[in-house]
């Protein structure tokens, strides 16, 4: 679940934070005091997990300077004012300032309330956001969400490896939900233009007025700077290439041709044909295709991908259950070999749906994997798929999971799972080296 938003009190008078405290306590925040602004400071960084609430009369560091100095630490952090009879003036002041809001003593608790649930959201996801936009240039941490070890998966991350270091323009084909974009980010994040803007264009989502101005410009008073302007240097990331008309293909390949050798911007294109008797290279002109695809990377549908399944689902359903606050679902065998079995036509999202699905079930306790992966086919049996796997591939694959789940709960403890599993040191050992499970990943 998530965790409770902070809540720092800077207060000279000690009754008055000790209440302020205890209230939004018994509110469910997380609340530390300061008794001056001075202390304050040296506790409240770039990234403090929560908001201030502060008075403003306060002997030596006053509110008002607190204040500004908090701006200019984080200039996205909330900071409820208090102020006392007569000092609105002041409070407006600290508003044109940045503070969030004011409350004049003295003042109604759950007007406090009320006023910290709209600071800590709105603080929530700036850090959320804010997370998001560091882990989207940290190429080890988008790395490490390709989950997955089939040899499929390893192909994919040495070619993002691999190509990520190069100059040239990528295409990235794939089924839908597989994850392209994921791969498109990484793609960026590991290479040498990190650093540089990233921009992504969804082709279908604009008539073409609308994108030809959002790519190339000129742009209106009200539009963003054109896309291949403002990821100069850097990516830019074209979903759905195949929509483009005729005429905003013949301008796609002039804007690549004036870039020259290596390219100056370097355009990722992402191809969600579903169609079997359609291709990229049929639908786009033969020019601007061979451009875009001197590069390739195709990433694998969920069904290839064998034990992979497992993990995936084991991992997703891990973190809905943390979310929910409630057991991640036991996967029995039989369930195990649904999962591996299943055709999976929407992939990992497809996946994630069922992950999800599956979590609020066993909190409900009703319901079975089987009955999800049912619900997704249009029969009255589970779809399978028709590729067939060799028995020894369901046995590994569920083996790997159960040991990888168990040292999961055991946070790495040998000798639990020696006992729970009924298996001597040396098998353990033996099994944990077979499927790569290295015991340091859980402690």
């Amino acid at each position: 679940m998530s965790k409770a938003m902070k809540i720092a009190i800077v207060d000279d008078e000690k009754d008055m934070r000790q209440s302020i405290s205890q209230w939004l306590a018994l509110s469910g925040f997380d609340t530390e005091t300061f008794a001056s602004a001075e202390d304050a400071l040296k506790g409240l960084g770039a990234d403090y997990p929560g908001i201030v609430v502060s008075d403003i009369r306060m002997p030596g560091m006053d509110g008002m300077q607190l204040l500004r100095k908090l701006k200019s630490v984080d200039s996205t952090l909330p900071v409820i004012m208090i102020t006392g009879h007569g000092d609105v003036p002041m409070a407006v002041e600290a508003m044109r300032i940045g503070a969030f809001d004011f409350l004049e003593k003295p003042f109604n608790p759950d007007r406090m309330t009320e006023l910290a649930k709209k600071a800590t959201l709105a603080r929530r996801l700036t850090l959320d956001n804010r997370a998001l936009r560091r882990e989207l240039s940290d190429g080890s941490a988008l790395m490490s969400k390709l989950i997955g070890s089939c040899p499929a998966m390893v192909r994919l991350k040495e070619d993002i490896l691999d190509l990520g270091q190069a100059d040239g323009h990528v295409l990235i084909e794939g089924e839908t939900g597989t994850g392209k974009t994921l791969v498109a980010h990484a793609l960026h994040a590991v290479g040498a233009r990190a650093n540089k803007k990233f921009v992504l264009i969804s082709c279908s989502a604009y008539d073409e007025d609308t994108l030809s101005r959002r790519l190339f410009g000129p742009a209106g008073e009200d539009d963003p700077v054109p896309a291949l302007d403002e990821a100069r240097g850097g990516t830019v990331v074209l979903e759905d290439i195949e929509a483009l008309s005729s005429a905003m293909q013949s301008r796609l390949l002039t804007a690549i041709n004036d870039q020259g050798t290596p390219a100056e911007t370097r355009i990722v294109a992402i191809s969600n044909l579903q169609e079997q008797d359609k291709t990229c290279e049929s639908v786009l002109r033969p020019d601007l295709f061979y451009r875009l695809a001197a590069l390739r990377i195709t990433v694998p549908p969920l069904r290839q991908r064998g034990e992979d399944i497992l993990t995936l689902f084991t991992r997703l359903s891990e973190q809905f259950a943390d979310e929910y606050g409630c057991e991640a679902p036991v996967v029995s065998a039989q369930e195990a070999a649904q999962l591996l079995q299943a055709p999976w036509p929407g992939n990992v999202r497809q996946l994630i749906n069922v992950s999800e699905r599956a979590v609020l079930q066993n909190r409900r306790g009703t319901g079975t994997i089987a009955s999800l992966l049912m619900a997704e086919s249009d029969d009255s049996r589970p779809a399978m798929t028709t590729e067939g796997k060799p028995l020894k591939e369901f046995v590994d694959a569920f083996e790997r999971m159960l040991i990888d789940n168990t040292m999961r709960r055991h946070k790495g403890s040998i000798v639990a799972v020696m006992d729970e599993l009924c298996l001597p040191r040396r098998t353990l050992n033996e099994k944990m080296a077979k499927y790569n499970l290295q015991r340091s990943d859980y402690l």
